[in-house]
């Protein structure tokens, strides 16, 4: 090669790099990019050794964890881009939201793990790498890394000084997705010069900024994953074989146990952190996993013979869809003995496998009429935190529409499973099986009226079938009382050691606009509604809204699923109101449900007014629902006891007065307050203060704001934390306490909140952010250690 040429080549290559760094309202096409760096190829997973000094398992993974993931996490995760893994970051993002409830036609499934294998086949769908494809090389890892450029963009740009950052930064739940490729990250730098990374966020510190570059330069490798210790390999090869017997009831448990567990984030003692998750395979044990991938759990696998494996999810824990599930000696125990007891109650055959038809699958009363229903019930209430939180959290991170038909607070509670173990049970929901069937069996249906009303007279005839069976229960057992009500005991049937109550008994659930929470016990004030729920509720909740929902489903499923869970919220209302005297009953849901449809009434008169049976619960106050509660506490015992009550901690009287003089704040100045404000007190804890948003009724999908009554709204003060979005921080020393109160209770403007922050706040344009962050993720993991997770910061006001 000539000195000239070789002069000529260097030129343009720097042309090329001059271009790179300047150019700013053209995109560079991928031929350009292919000449400087070589054509890119999908990079896979490779367990062959790297020359990097820095990999992800070993130096980085923590760091875009505490920086990214905190925003890249789950469905709602910006352009697709999830974090959590390394296969996440190789997938990389794509434009297409995946929440999107206007959609006609269903969308394309993008689960990762399961619905593309390679990164290649990624590609195929949609996805555009985030980390550099093409050459190996520093510079080109840096320059054609979107990553990389992100980050390199914030390090240039950083933040404006401005508490309040502009209003071109988007925080709408509802943004317009900004998803550059490298080949036109230069037009958006230009046109977007402070949206770097993290989005609307302080940047790096120099030393992660440098950590993370220095890892990208190399290559960003992902170096050796922490290895399984031995006992916990020992015991998934044990559950393994539990949960693949060859006897017909064998298999029938285990694809009941499946459906209810898809989503649990199944851990051992000895490994609290690693998690796994119960998947169909088309191999058995000891071999390979050969992931079965359908839309849904009870999908029809198309093999002869299905077998239910253990698959440890390497995914970074995050808040919005930790859903923790312990397997252990005893659990195995309980479960032998709730399904496979030999005499008793729980004694039955098995003589055949049900078919995977929708019609049959999408039903439980029909799938597993084979099993004993206290035995479904019991294994269901044992967990039923978890059971409930999956339709919290369940397959969709955020809440699906179906949120919207809760209250921002409310307290649930269940019918005793001594109530549930007759003969009687199984035959009445084996005679009203068509009556349950759900919306799922429809699929993506383009007809929701007419679906609607289907399962609208399904639920009519079900209820008044349901009000004759129940009073003739309540009348042969002598009468309605307190027993009726789960308290959190064991059955007497199911040996175990642990004398102490479920705490499962008694649950708090709190809604955040579309997301919501599950804790155990009473938690706050007296709500205005609550729940009991049976078990045909109970499994219908389930396979409604977890095993049947399909959060990637067209506009007409998600509005079948809203609408049905209508049905599913009132009955679980009028369950709780039917322990209310007779004359309050009516009034009761009246005021529930203030200017609702007329046709509320027909359910109530359907069910609450067709129970004829008496009542042997005694009242003597004028305010029987508050009377229902004092005693519901009394009966539940420890089970309605909670950490997160301000009483619950052992607190001078002059503190706890204050944080109860906060709780009773009313009216106007609650308005100015967000859902959530997570409130660090050095010395003392975390607390959040929730704002709870009061409806006139909960019966409609639209109007929400017209059915608002701001004056009814309160807030409720919790240790700990409650939620996990959090939309405010604050942070409040002891002897600041008496003045932070006085100010919230005397909110009159906006500029009034203002001051408020200005005093107390860390905004998210705070030079303080993430040393607080990282305070507010050690401490949430040093008092909840199983449930702390990454918190999700999408949803920070910029106030």
């Amino acid at each position: 090669m000539s000195i000239n040429t070789s002069v000529q080549q260097t030129a343009r290559t720097g042309l090329w790099m001059i271009i790179l760094l300047t150019l700013g309202c053209a995109s560079i096409t991928g031929s350009q990019w292919d000449q400087l760096y070589g054509k890119a190829q999908p990079r896979e997973i490779s367990s062959a050794p790297t020359k990097a000094t820095l990999t992800y398992y070993k130096d980085t993974r923590k760091t875009l964890e505490q920086r990214c993931v905190v925003c890249h996490g789950c469905y709602d995760a910006p352009c697709q881009l999830k974090m959590e893994s390394y296969e996440g970051l190789l997938r990389g993002a794509n434009p297409v939201k995946v929440y999107d409830g206007t959609r006609l036609l269903g969308a394309s499934l993008t689960r990762l793990f399961e619905d593309a294998h390679t990164t290649s086949d990624w590609r195929s769908k949609g996805f555009h790498p985030v980390l550099n494809e093409r050459s190996n090389s520093r510079k080109a890892n840096i320059n054609a890394g979107v990553l990389a450029q992100s980050l390199e963009l914030k390090k240039n740009h950083p933040l404006p000084t401005a508490e309040i950052l502009p209003a071109d930064f988007d925080f709408d739940l509802n943004y317009k997705q900004y998803c550059p490729s490298i080949e036109n990250f230069a037009a958006f730098a230009d046109k977007n010069p402070l949206w770097g990374m993290p989005y609307g966020l302080p940047a790096l510190s120099p030393k992660e900024h440098t950590l993370i570059m220095e890892w990208l330069a190399q290559g960003a490798a992902m170096g050796t994953p922490p290895k399984l210790p031995a006992s916990v390999q020992q015991q998934v090869n044990q559950w393994e074989v539990f949960f693949n017997g060859d006897s017909l009831k064998q298999q029938l448990v285990n694809r009941y146990i499946y459906e209810h567990l898809f989503l649990a984030q199944l851990h051992f003692k000895e490994a609290p952190r690693t998690y796994f998750r119960l998947v169909r395979s088309s191999t058995p044990p000891g071999q390979p996993i050969e992931r079965i991938s359908t839309l849904r759990p009870y999908d029809n696998p198309m093999v002869a013979r299905v077998y239910y494996r253990l698959w440890q999810d390497p995914s970074s824990i995050v808040a919005k869809n930790h859903m923790p599930y312990a397997l252990n000696a005893e659990r195995m125990k309980e479960w032998q003995q709730l399904f496979f007891a030999t005499e008793g109650e729980f004694s039955y055959e098995v003589t055949h496998l049900p078919s995977y038809d929708p019609a049959i699958a999408a039903n439980p009363f029909v799938s597993f009429a084979q099993l004993p229903v206290n035995a479904r019930y019991r294994f269901m209430l044992d967990e039923a935190q978890f059971t409930i939180m999956n339709f919290i959290k369940g397959p969709v991170c955020r809440g699906q529409v179906a949120l919207n038909v809760i209250q921002d607070h409310f307290w649930v509670f269940f019918v005793s499973p001594e109530t549930q173990n007759t003969n009687g049970i199984a035959q009445f929901l084996s005679e009203n099986s068509k009556h349950l069937q759900l919306p799922a069996e429809a699929g993506n249906t383009l007809l929701p009226m007419t679906n609607w009303l289907k399962y609208s007279e399904l639920q009519k005839e079900y209820l008044n079938a349901k009000a004759a069976f129940v009073s003739k229960l309540i009348a042969n057992e002598g009468g309605l009382e307190m027993n009726n009500i789960w308290n959190g005991e064991k059955s007497p049937h199911v040996k175990t050691d642990i004398k102490k109550r479920n705490p499962n008994a008694a649950l708090t659930i709190f809604r955040h606009s579309d997301s919501a929470s599950v804790h155990k016990g009473l938690i706050g004030q007296a709500p205005k509604t609550a729940w009991i729920i049976d078990y045909p509720l109970l499994e219908r909740i389930h396979y409604l809204l977890v095993a049947g929902f399909d959060v990637y489903g067209n506009v007409s499923h998600q509005l079948l699923s809203r609408l049905y869970m209508d049905f599913l919220r009132i009955e679980g209302e009028m369950n709780f109101v039917g322990l209310l005297p007779e004359n309050e009953q009516e009034k009761v849901m009246s005021y529930w449900y203030r200017d609702a449809e007329s046709n509320l009434k027909t359910y109530v008169d359907l069910y609450i007014k067709q129970i004829d049976a008496p009542n042997k619960i005694r009242y003597v106050s004028n305010d029987p629902q508050q009377e229902l509660y004092q005693k519901l506490k009394l009966h539940l015992g420890e089970a309605a006891h909670s950490p997160f009550n301000i009483q619950a901690k052992k607190l001078p009287a002059h503190k706890l007065a204050l944080y109860e003089k906060l709780q009773n704040t009313t009216g106007k100045p609650i308005s100015f307050l967000p859902q959530t404000t997570l409130i660090y007190i050095p010395n003392t804890g975390l607390f959040t203060l929730v704002h709870n948003n009061a409806y006139s009724n909960l019966s409609s999908l639209f109007g929400e704001d017209k059915r608002r009554i701001a004056a009814e709204d309160n807030l409720t003060i919790a240790q700990g934390i409650i939620g996990n979005y959090p939309n405010s921080f604050m942070r409040v020393e002891e002897q600041q306490l008496e003045d932070f109160v006085s100010r919230i209770q005397t909110l009159d403007s906006e500029d009034d909140y203002k001051v408020l922050r200005d005093i107390y706040g860390i905004r998210r344009s705070s030079s303080e952010f993430w040393a607080f962050s990282d305070k507010v993720h050690q401490l949430y993991s040093s008092s909840e250690p199983e449930e702390a997770a990454l918190l999700d910061y999408n949803r920070l006001e910029n106030r």
